[in-house]
Order: C-alpha cells, then structure tokens, then sequence
C-alpha cells in the first residue's frame, strides 16, 4: 500500500499521551505508550507512516490482546490485574469507531446469510468473510461466530428462524 494520508488519531495520541503524563494517569499513560509502540512496529513494518484505517486496526489489535489478558487473569484469580487491563481496554477503544448494536449484529448475519445462501454450520466461513468485511472492526469476531453458528445450526431443519429465538 503507498503512504496514506498522514493519520489524525496519532496525532490525537500523542496529545493525549502528554496529556495523560501531565495528570499522572499510570494506567491510561501506559495503555497510551503500548499503543504508541505498536504503532511505530506496525510502520516500521509497512515502511510508511499509517492512515486512520491502519492505525485503527492496530487498536483493534490491542484491545483484543486486552480481552485476552482479562479472560486468562480472571481464571488466575487476579482480579486487581484485570481491572487494570479493563482500563488500558477503555483507553484504547477510545481510538474505535462505536460497536455495533446487538440489533446491528443481527441484521449483519441474516444478510450475509441471505447475500450467500448458507444454511449449514460448514457455511460459516462465506457468512463470517462477509460479516467481518462489512463490520470492519465495530464488533468482536469471537462474538460474531458465535451468533453466526446459532443462526446456521438453528436453520439447518427448517431453513427459518430457530425455534424459540426473539425477533429483534
């Protein structure tokens, strides 16, 4: 890809990152200087300065390993060191755009299944490319699967909507 644009959200985060010094926010300042550093790998490695859309996805990145962080510390039982994951998580996502809607996700599904014609669980990976295509990092993959494979699993016998499931 050839140099994009000069990104606006790095230059909002090292505002940000002086401003968190300033204040002395340990957390929010370490979440900001771990973010910086990712950025500054991801340019070296694309040896160009990255555009909005890249840099976002350098955040998505990070917020997902803080996800990961809070699952494993939670089921070491440290509490203290997934708060404070929670709240790197929080300062990164202020670099996204808003997630989706529960509503948003499903209305996603039911066109990418309809936009494919899938209607088993082996069609999940053609439902999943477009879902994510189309969602474009305001939602959580693991998440998205899972929604994806209930709707597959769910119109296997009748083609429609599972039984028992809520309209929107």
């Amino acid at each position: 890809m050839a140099d994009g644009p000069p990104s606006r959200l790095k230059d909002r985060l090292s505002a940000e990152l002086r401003a968190a010094l300033k204040a002395g926010e340990k957390v929010k300042l370490s979440a900001l200087r771990m973010l910086t550093a990712a950025v500054k790998n991801r340019e070296v490695e694309l040896r160009h300065e990255l555009s909005d859309d890249e840099f976002m996805a350098v955040a998505t990145r990070e917020v997902k390993r803080r996800r990961e962080a809070i699952e494993a510390y939670e089921k070491a039982g440290r509490p203290d060191r997934a708060d404070t994951e929670r709240e790197e998580q929080r300062a990164i996502e202020a670099y996204l755009p808003a997630g989706l809607s529960s509503e948003e996700v499903d209305a996603l599904v039911e066109e990418a299944i309809a936009a494919t014609g899938a209607r088993r669980p082996s069609d999940l990976g053609k439902v999943m490319g477009i879902v994510m295509g189309r969602a474009k990092g305001r939602v959580d993959g693991r998440m998205m699967q899972e929604k994806v494979k209930a709707r597959l699993s769910g119109s296997r016998r009748s083609g429609g909507p599972r039984p028992g499931a809520s309209a929107p």
